[in-house]
């Protein structure tokens, strides 16, 4: 028979406490507090998967990230990244993972980029060979030939995280982990870099931990969802799953070709708010119930549509809701 793959990432009652002194008080017991930002956390994730770990800002992501990579040591529980204790063994973990960091960065600001490729092949003490090939690799699959003679700091936004990437998985990790990869990028450099991992984890295998604010990341890149609400986990599962327990709610705006009462009695929906003396309108609906085109076409009835945009559910809202609906 055969034994199941050990998890990559093991998570046990985890838990991280900060402790919070008042301003020139640090003498004193009294004026202490005890922040939890991770609060008893337990999870697996296994060779190959592909997770978002989504949260409102303070949930406790970020601190979990640090306790996986041995930056920051638990306060209690048990955590075992690429079966390695992050803390004990963080050099050899270094081999194992890649992480980027969207608003910190691994490479040297003002050599060029292809310097800073092969300052970190050595880093990792890989062999010349395979260095190039690997490199040559990275380049052409994110589209970075133009780039490589180019200071980090003249790179724009876009340029940079797909360095970025490139230098985190410049050693084949068999784990990435990625907070908020693309934070800031438009919408072409997004889908570059979303493509780019879908090969990288199709081909390689590689294992994914994505945490980040933009859901269009959860849903092109990610087959399971984690969330974290106040240090705890409030949901494990499927994305499917996860708009059945919430609601796939979305939210239509429309602009109008002239001003109009509220539209707040529209079939299967709910108006939200009205700019512009009413010309234009966001009507929240329940995508299990109706569809944009229906609703579109209520309002069509009673007044003439200019423009029209659907905005997706953000994190914070699916939070909130699952938060609610547990309690």
């Amino acid at each position: 028979m055969t034994r199941p793959e050990p998890a990559i990432i093991d998570v046990a009652d985890l838990s991280r406490e900060f402790t919070i002194h008042r301003k020139g008080s640090r003498r004193l017991r009294r004026d202490r507090s005890i922040l939890t930002a991770v609060d008893r956390m337990s999870f697996a994730i296994k060779p190959g998967e592909s997770v978002g770990y989504i949260g409102a800002n303070g949930a406790g992501k970020s601190t979990t990230i640090k306790m996986l990579t041995g930056i920051l040591v638990p306060t209690s529980g048990v955590v075992r990244t690429c079966g390695l204790d992050p803390v004990r063994q963080r050099r050899e973990l270094a081999r194992r993972i890649g992480v980027v960091f969207g608003q910190r960065s691994q490479l040297w600001w003002d050599l060029p980029l292809r310097e800073s490729f092969s300052i970190l092949a050595a880093i990792h003490r890989l062999d010349p060979a395979r260095a190039r090939s690997r490199t040559t690799d990275l380049v052409e699959q994110l589209e970075m030939g133009q780039s490589l003679e180019t200071p980090v700091r003249q790179l724009s936004l876009g340029q940079r995280m797909r360095a970025e990437l490139a230098a985190a998985l410049l050693h084949s990790p068999d784990l990435v982990i990625l907070d908020e990869p693309t934070i800031g990028l438009d919408v072409l450099s997004k889908q570059r870099l979303r493509e780019f991992l879908i090969h990288e984890r199709t081909e390689r295998g590689t294992t994914l931990l994505l945490t980040t604010h933009d859901m269009g990341d959860i849903e092109r890149l990610c087959d399971r969802v984690l969330v974290v609400d106040h240090g705890r986990l409030a949901y494990d599962g499927s994305l499917p799953g996860l708009a059945t327990m919430v609601g796939d709610r979305r939210v239509l705006v429309v602009d109008l070709a002239a001003p109009v009462g509220d539209l707040n009695d529209l079939p299967d929906s709910e108006h939200l708010g009205s700019d512009g003396s009413g010309m234009r309108q966001r009507l929240a609906f329940d995508a299990e119930k109706t569809t944009a085109a229906t609703l579109l076409a209520e309002v069509a009835k009673r007044c003439e549509v200019r423009d029209l945009s659907i905005e997706e559910p953000d994190i914070e809202d699916v939070v909130r809701r699952i938060y609610q609906s547990t309690r």
